[in-house]
C-alpha cells in the first residue's frame, strides 16, 4: 500500500501557505456541496414521491455550488500536483451523496501529509 506522500506524483507547485489556503477552500466547498446535494435528494423525493414543489430552487443552487467546488478542487489539484485520475475522482465526488464528505477527509489527510514532509 502506498503512503499519502507517495500518491502525489511530484513536488507541489506552490508554497505551503498557498496550499493550506487552497485546502481550506476545497474543504469548505466539499462540505457545502455535500450538504446541498443531500438537500437536492430531499427535494427530488418530495417532488416525485409527494408532488411537493416548494424546494424548486435547490437544483439551481446546488449546480452553482458544484461549479465553485470544481474550481476549488482543481485549484488544489494544481497546487499539489495530483494526477489526472485522482483529480477527476475528486471532482466526481461532488455528484454522489455522502461521497464528497469522504473524499474531503481522504484528500485532506493526503495533502497534510505532503505539507508535513
Amino acid at each position: 500500500m502506498t503512503s499519502p506522500q507517495q500518491s502525489v506524483s511530484a513536488k507541489p507547485t506552490a508554497e505551503p501557505a498557498r496550499i493550506s489556503s487552497a485546502l481550506l477552500r476545497y474543504r469548505v466547498m466539499a462540505w457545502v456541496t455535500g450538504l446541498w446535494l443531500l438537500l437536492l435528494v430531499v427535494e427530488l423525493i418530495l417532488k416525485y414521491a409527494f408532488s411537493v414543489d416548494s424546494l424548486d430552487f435547490v437544483p439551481v443552487v446546488h449546480g452553482w455550488v458544484y461549479v465553485v467546488y470544481l474550481a476549488m478542487a482543481i485549484d488544489l489539484a494544481i497546487k499539489v500536483r495530483w494526477p489526472v485520475g485522482k483529480t477527476v475522482l475528486t471532482l466526481i465526488a461532488g455528484t454522489i451523496p455522502f461521497l464528497s464528505f469522504y473524499f474531503e477527509h481522504i484528500r485532506t489527510r493526503e495533502v497534510r501529509a505532503v505539507l508535513a514532509a
